[in-house]
């Protein structure tokens, strides 16, 4: 990792996610950007009528303000750390400025009250982690040390998922954590664990990577099923695949529901398909 972004409403949540990005930046040496997006009916100051000016400028100055405020704490000392402001719809400019930045990876807080629609900053998230070319960590809780060591991958072991476990593994090598790789049985999709654990194994063959535990799980759902198996192994982070169009990791011909990152007390980290 090169760069990672934080947007940040300014938000207790929002600074749980700085405070993760901050350890990381140091780990491996990486550029931290802080994004605050002026979610305001402008493009840019200066395509603005004189009339919209003084509204735009107030809310910049106060951003700045905010953003001395958060640059001031201990926990960013020693990390390059650069301060965003935009004008843009929030959505939208998150996902420009990973273009424009070349950021390796989102890290962002959780509200958590009622899935997706209520982390960080409403449905806007939402669209973050469904659209995100980039990895993209959701954090909930503040972690004094953010460490990684046990590590689920949850999938249904598609051939379309093999691009995001390439991703999943850089990140375990990154933190030498263990992955544990799972697929959940359910009624109305179940595989004998025989056939289950051949087509992990074909899953993820040509893979350089032996750190790894098979674990075939069998619940009511996939979503009860990953988050009780993070549950037993005390896992430290939750990693699930999405599909753009459809939204978070659809496992064998059901979905999982977007609830999964309102319930897991652990981060989850989302790999785009």
């Amino acid at each position: 990792m090169k760069k990672i972004l934080v947007p940040t409403d300014f938000s207790t949540e929002a600074e749980n996610a700085i405070k993760v990005a901050a350890q990381l930046s140091k780990k491996h040496n990486c550029e931290l950007i802080l994004l605050h997006m002026l979610d305001l009916p402008l493009s840019s100051i200066g395509e603005n009528t004189p009339s919209e000016l003084p509204e735009a400028l107030y809310f910049m100055k106060l951003a700045h303000k905010q953003f001395e405020d958060v640059m001031s704490k201990d926990y960013l000392s020693d990390v390059t750390v650069t301060e965003m402001v935009d004008f843009h719809d929030i959505s939208t400019g998150i996902l420009e400025t990973c273009k424009t930045h070349d950021i390796d990876l989102i890290v962002m807080g959780s509200h958590g009250s009622s899935g997706l629609k209520e982390m960080f900053i409403g449905s806007n998230a939402e669209k973050i982690v469904r659209t995100s070319e980039k990895p993209v960590l959701v954090i909930k809780n503040e972690h004094d040390n953010f460490n990684i060591e046990e590590f689920v991958f949850a999938s249904d072991f598609e051939n379309d998922n093999k691009e995001t476990y390439k991703q999943a593994v850089k990140l375990a090598e990154a933190f030498n954590a263990k992955i544990h790789l799972l697929m959940v049985n359910t009624v109305s999709n179940f595989k004998t664990t025989a056939s289950a654990k051949v087509k992990i194994s074909e899953f993820i063959e040509g893979t350089n990577f032996t750190n790894f535990t098979t674990n075939i799980y069998n619940d009511e759902t996939v979503e009860k099923g990953i988050l009780n198996f993070s549950h037993i192994i005390d896992a430290d982070l939750i990693g699930i695949s999405t599909h753009g169009r459809q939204g978070i990791a659809h496992f064998l011909n059901g979905s999982l529901s977007e609830d999964l990152v309102n319930h897991a007390k652990r981060p989850v980290i989302t790999f785009k398909i």
